[in-house]
């Protein structure tokens, strides 16, 4: 049963994937490529090079692919490599499988105002990246270089993401003129946001560090209104070596100011530390409030 559950697991996160460059070609192939807009990426090499000497994109982008496939094979290992293998060979051939239906989808993207389409593009880009990085998958090619940034250089994916795309955009200026250069940073940003959205989730609950010297009537208040849980934690000042404890806990978006109001009613002078909280599994609100 368990061995069962782990390989119905595997195939949603596979469907999720294919879905995710799905999305990720027809975005590519009815905006980035008709309007020669890059995002970076060996995607956005393969549009400078088709403006320059008409190469083709998706065999460009499969070149590229298993070339960077060897690099980390060399550099990174088997095990990262074959997270990338899967992505390096789909996600050209989606891009020529997708030209027919791309071409009957162009015709219907006329917008008074470009800036709808660019939106539109980041949002489906991030729509696609998100679905593939939640599934646990990669699209090959840059990731590569990305992750060879992360390994050696130490510096976190997201931001090695940022400043590899943002160089090739930048690069791509001479061929593509500043007006696509601008419209492919506006796309770069948007889809970056829609990714985590879609990777990270958005934000339903609101994680609560709070210190009180009232503690005990913080918790007692809590108690009454039995629409939270908390967890006490011990604690030991930085500076003062004072023994304390502070409280921890979840609230949903809607009562966060209510519960902020409690804690300062009871206490105007307590430290609280407020994040977001993207997801909540187990304990007091599973068991009480399992519709959330």
């Amino acid at each position: 049963m368990k061995s069962r559950t782990k390989l119905s697991h595997k195939l949603f996160q596979f469907i999720v994937f294919l879905i995710g460059v799905f999305i990720l070609s027809i975005g590519y192939n009815t905006i980035l490529l008709p309007n020669a807009i890059s995002t970076g990426g060996t995607s956005g090499i393969a549009i400078v090079l088709k403006e320059l000497f008409g190469w083709d994109t998706s065999l460009f982008i499969l070149i590229s692919g298993l070339f960077l496939l060897g690099i980390s094979f060399i550099f990174l290992g088997n095990k990262t490599t074959r997270r990338n293998i899967l992505g390096t060979l789909l996600y050209p051939a989606m891009l020529s499988l997708t030209v027919p239906m791309a071409k009957w989808i162009i015709p219907h993207l006329k917008f008074d105002d470009f800036l709808v389409l660019i939106s539109i593009g980041g949002a489906i880009l991030g729509l696609g990246y998100g679905l593939v990085y939640r599934a646990g998958y990669s699209t090959g090619g840059f990731d590569v270089i990305i992750q060879l940034l992360n390994r050696y250089l130490k510096l976190p994916e997201g931001k090695a993401a940022k400043v590899s795309n943002f160089i090739v955009i930048f690069a791509s200026l001479p061929v593509i003129g500043l007006r696509n250069v601008v419209y492919g940073a506006i796309i770069l940003v948007i889809e970056e946001a829609m990714t985590n959205k879609i990777t990270i989730g958005v934000s339903d609950s609101k994680l609560f560090f709070v210190y009180t010297r009232k503690l005990d009537e913080v918790r007692d208040a809590l108690v009454r209104k039995k629409t939270v849980g908390f967890t006490i934690i011990p604690t030991i000042g930085g500076y003062s070596h004072y023994k304390g404890q502070m409280l921890m806990c979840v609230v949903s978006t809607r009562d966060y100011y209510a519960f902020r109001e409690i804690v300062l009613d009871i206490d105007p002078n307590a430290f609280f530390v407020i994040d977001d909280c993207y997801e909540v599994n187990g304990g007091f609100k599973k068991q009480h409030l399992p519709f959330l």
